[in-house]
């Protein structure tokens, strides 16, 4: 395992009827692949009792951003409804590519969750390992979810504006080069090429193997790289607050302390006419 923050396949497959360990399936579609149905996937086939973690149904749909934090209430009650357990084990996976289950681990921790991990390999790893798999919606009791909101690992626009411009911390882009470089568009439409000012570029794809984290020299390395130290103040960043997920689980896995997630992500920032953008055209 990477980091502490994993459990491997053949653990979870040892602790399958532990009734102190719930399973959250978090798979999402990424951008551009909107059209795939993730609960008719999710039905075609789960981990015994895993329950359904849909991001974007989980989401804010009062504003018209995507992705945007729940308010505390509606996630408890949301959560409830679905048998999630705020004092269990959880355990959150994705389709093995790590793309989406560190965005349902960061929400669950911000809302009060102590204990979860994130299945290492995924689905992809699950199946790989030939591992029992269960078919259809699974119904829990109604789960006991205490929430607990930390709202300062959150930013929103008008934080990240202050930081670009007076660099009291510094921003993380988790977004591909070719977009962080306005080398090509994005992919939802609407939006400008580029970057916040002052932002460094870690591409979330290059902190995963296998659908986990590096090693830790590795990860180190990579941030290093690209200018980040880890002792100074950090807020993560992407297209839609997704992939800043995996920024923020690596930063813990490195133990970096004071890191934070700008919520709007490129999705707001870069809808905005009146805001910087870098490079400048």
């Amino acid at each position: 395992m990477s980091t502490s923050f994993f459990v491997a396949a053949d653990w979870l497959a040892e602790h399958i009827n532990d009734p102190e360990v719930q399973i959250i399936d978090a798979r999402m579609a990424p951008p551009g692949q909107e059209d795939r149905d993730m609960a008719a996937e999710y039905r075609e086939g789960h981990l015994p009792d895993a329950i359904f973690f849909d991001i974007e149904a989980l989401s804010d749909h009062t504003t018209p951003l995507p992705h945007m934090m729940p308010r505390p209430e509606a996630f408890a009650v949301a959560m409830r409804e679905l048998g999630v357990c705020s004092d269990k084990h959880l355990v959150v996976y994705d389709e093995g590519n790590l793309f989406s289950a560190p965005r349902a681990w960061w929400m669950l921790r911000t809302f009060g969750a102590q204990k979860v991990s994130i299945l290492a390999g995924g689905l992809a790893g699950w199946k790989r390992d030939g591992l029992l798999l269960e078919q259809g919606n699974v119904d829990m009791v109604e789960g006991e979810f205490e929430v607990k909101f930390n709202s300062q690992v959150i930013k929103r626009l008008t934080d990240v504006l202050l930081v670009s411009h007076e660099g009291t911390a510094q921003i993380v882009d988790a977004r591909p080069a070719p977009r962080f470089n306005a080398e090509v568009d994005e992919p939802r439409p609407g939006l400008r090429r580029g970057h916040i000012p002052g932002a460094h570029n870690v591409p979330w794809g290059d902190l995963v193997f296998s659908g986990e984290l590096k090693t830790v020299d590795e990860l180190t390395e990579i941030f290093t790289r690209a200018g980040v130290s880890l002792k100074r103040p950090i807020v993560a960043s992407c297209g839609s607050g997704v992939t800043a997920a995996v920024v923020v689980l690596a930063l813990a896995t490195l133990g970096a302390t004071d890191v934070t997630l700008y919520d709007g992500a490129w999705s707001e920032w870069g809808a905005r006419d009146d805001l910087p953008v870098a490079p400048v055209k």
